[in-house]
């Protein structure tokens, strides 16, 4: 039967038919061309049967080649006794995320004995995205329970997977003491008492004063003195209920005492889960596709490491026109509603990833492609990488009458084209990209073209590929390629403009300007780009297997046990460092996969709580040993304490980090998100200082020299700035505008 019915469309099923008695039953398999949605419902297998036992939604049919593992129903979390028992439970779950991904619920009691509930389908992440949901569930320390009252006993947290009649929960109640009249309930032990009177003058004293979800301290701006010199005084405020808005509006400076930010796909600057630097953009360009936009999502789909706080695409319609849809969130988030690709049907489309270096965080008026109208037609553009001119270029173009729509450095570039007076579009693309200085790889899109330009130095990555229908394709990595079936051509060249025109798919280049030093940044290699992609003509892996055999070359761990890497980047760096140590390679560290959005963490036991998500131990792995563990690189501090911290919790003997490339000591000016000077750790101490700081038995970091060597005749070619603070090209500050009085 499984070989004479291999389509989807026929279904294999299991009939239980009952015949005699209860204990006599009989098993037959029936064959059904068209099963009803009842029998896909009713479809429960029992263990080894030929099928799956499932086909509901939010899962993968029977001949979904995506995953054909099998999948866990439901994960369970109950915490009593905790006036932070929402939180943790919240925790718990996100832990067990991958016991369940269609939906998600909890249960509390709150502070008037009743039980309060929130659930919705999709990661526990999204549910409770709106940080008002959990805070609703905020609940008293103390619970008094009774033997009726079997609900008030525990409280439950059920990740469901399937339908909502399979997700019963099972409570117990107190511990029982016998007594004259039968059985009574023991009374709980109190849980330690809630100081409800905290004293503003003391920050610290506040955040252990409220220990609760049920209350919150935000910050507050308040302003004074003109607009000249405004004095800002910051006063800690207290509100036993803060409202939603409360909620959103909690931002705070670097430093404060909580994550300044609560809004989605963002990181907090002291958020200590990631202390990576951050590449801002990444972009994908189709041409010549009837399924260009499809293709595009695709694309971004694989770039979204590099963007995780806004996507779009701009599409060419079958009416010549361009159409635009972006917003805030994962590419997958953005364009969750079909409807929203649909409408972007076309022969070419560019697609933007984001997060944010020059422009408001988790704007919608900053995500791109940004799309505008001049007297010559539309013209949408995309960029990667950071123009350290744009605040003299914008201070010139708004003395000049332009009005700008967004805080991004992107928009100056639409400006500089519409008032340049060369013809054609080639030409003032040329125009106004020689105006530019900094980082930027550009993909323009117009009726009938598509325009890739690279800045003279090469900074960012942009690479030109082709499908076997003919299209040509452009991305930042050629993972992006691979996914859509797009051999890989070739890099766009420093300072080069590649056209191509769809109308007959002819492909033109330009140059810029004269030939300049090639400045490709670094950290590509070292951190930012996927492994399994090609950036500036190197296997990505290969550089950072490269990195680590260099480091132990240098920095031995003698008397080691094992090499572990920091996953996901640290991978191929300790797998270099174990093949040139001869040290056995394990992976000591899990990640936890599912990303998603912040959200309130009430107190700072529940904070230190949270990092334990993102990264968990293997004890078996490293539990009596002497651990190396090998980063890609570090840059505040944060990340490595809290793994040293974990290592040792799980039983490590010793802790040896070691770091795949030089100390970063200055900031990024070319579109890398990194902290301030005075934020980086090795800009601040010395060698000795930062392994006290991170309190690893020894601490090693690959030598600038060293990492010359590796690239040997091209180490010329690379930007380092962030390791040696030599700056290929210097910030322009905006001269002085005269300034004009307002017209009655």
């Amino acid at each position: 039967m499984a070989t004479v019915a291999p389509s989807t469309s026929r279904l294999l099923y299991h009939h239980h038919h009952t015949t005699g008695s209860r204990l006599q039953q009989q098993q037959r398999l029936r064959y059904s061309p068209n099963p009803s949605p009842l029998a896909l419902r009713r479809r429960r297998l029992p263990t080894g049967a030929l099928l799956p036992d499932r086909v509901t939604p939010f899962s993968y049919g029977v001949d979904d080649e995506s995953d054909d593992h099998p999948r866990e129903e439901c994960g369970l979390v109950g915490v009593v006794g905790d006036p932070d028992a929402a939180s943790l439970c919240y925790l718990g779950l996100q832990k067990l995320q991958h016991r369940g991904e269609e939906g998600a619920g909890i249960v509390s009691v709150g502070g008037d004995g009743k039980l309060n509930s929130v659930t919705g389908l999709g990661l526990v992440a999204d549910v409770f995205g709106d940080p008002s949901r959990l805070a609703s569930l905020a609940g008293p320390a103390t619970i008094q329970m009774h033997l009726d009252e079997p609900s008030n006993s525990s409280v439950h947290r059920i990740l469901r997977r399937t339908r909502a009649d399979q997700a019963k929960t099972s409570f117990k109640s107190r511990p029982l003491t016998p007594t004259r009249r039968g059985i009574a309930p023991q009374p709980w032990p109190p849980p330690p008492p809630i100081p409800l009177s905290p004293s503003a003058s003391s920050p610290m004293g506040m955040a252990t004063a409220a220990p609760s979800t049920s209350r919150l301290l935000y910050h507050h701006h308040h302003t004074t003195g003109s607009r000249r010199q405004q004095q800002q005084q910051q006063r800690l405020r207290y509100s036993p209920n803060p409202s939603p808005v409360a909620l959103r509006r909690r931002l705070s400076p670097a430093g404060a005492l909580f994550p300044d930010r609560v809004t989605p796909f963002s990181y907090n600057v002291d958020d200590e889960s990631d202390d990576h630097p951050r590449e801002e953009c990444g972009l994908v360009g189709v041409v010549g596709d009837p399924d260009a936009a499809s293709l595009c999502y695709l694309g971004l789909q694989k770039l979204q490491h590099r963007g995780e706080e806004g996507a779009g695409i701009v599409s060419v319609g079958g009416d010549g026109k361009l159409n635009s849809v972006t917003g805030l969130g994962l590419v997958a988030d953005v364009f969750g509603d079909p409807s929203r690709l649909a409408s972007l049907a076309g022969p070419a489309a560019i697609g933007h990833v984001r997060y944010s270096t020059a422009g408001a965080v988790a704007s919608l008026r900053n995500v791109q492609p940004f799309l505008a109208g001049y007297r010559f037609g539309q013209v949408a553009v995309a960029h990667n990488g950071n123009l350290v001119n744009y605040q003299a270029l914008r201070s010139k173009l708004e003395a000049r009458g332009s009005i700008f729509n967004t805080t991004s450095d992107t928009e100056v570039v639409l400006h500089l084209i519409s008032t340049s007076l060369a013809r054609p579009l080639l030409a003032r693309i040329c125009d106004a990209c020689e105006r530019l200085a900094g980082a930027y790889s550009l993909l323009f899109l117009t009726a009938d073209k598509m325009f890739a330009v690279r800045d003279p130095h090469g900074f960012r990555p942009l690479v030109l590929g082709r499908r076997r229908d003919g299209a040509v394709v452009f991305a930042s990595e050629t993972c992006a390629l691979d996914l859509i079936d797009a051999a890989y051509d070739r890099e766009v060249e420093p300072g080069e403009v590649v056209m191509v025109d769809r109308r007959d798919m002819s492909v033109s280049s330009a140059c810029l300007v004269a030939r300049v030093p090639r400045r490709a940044c670094v950290f590509e290699h070292i951190y930012f780009a996927l492994p399994n992609s090609v950036v500036f003509s190197h296997d990505v892996h290969e550089r950072r297997t490269a990195f680590g055999r260099a480091l132990a070359e240098e920095s031995p761990a003698l008397g080691a046990d094992v090499v572990i890497p920091v996953p996901d980047s640290g991978f191929y760096a300790a797998l270099g460092f174990s093949r040139e140590s001869g040290l056995e390679f394990q992976q000591g560290l899990i990640r936890w996969h599912y990303s998603g959005r912040s959200f309130i963490q009430p107190t700072q036991a529940v904070r230190d709580l949270a990092v334990k998500l993102k990264l968990a131990p293997v004890h078996g792995v490293i539990r009596g040993k002497s651990v190396v563990v090998v980063d890609d690189s570090l840059v505040r501090g944060t990340t490595s304490s809290k793994i040293v911290r974990l290592l040792r919790d799980a039983g490590a003997r010793e802790v040896h980090m070691r770091i795949a490339s030089p100390p970063v000591v200055g900031s990024c000016l070319y579109g890398i998100d990194t902290p301030s000077d005075g934020e980086l750790i090795s800009n601040q101490m010395d060698l000795e200082g930062v392994r006290r700081l991170i309190g690893s038995d020894s601490l090693a970091f690959l030598s600038l020299d060293k990492l010359h060597s590796i690239y040997g005749e091209e180490a010329g070619d690379y930007c380092d700035a962030c390791f040696s603070r030599k700056y290929p090209v210097l910030p322009t500050l905006p001269e002085p505008a005269v300034e004009f009085d307002e017209e009655d």
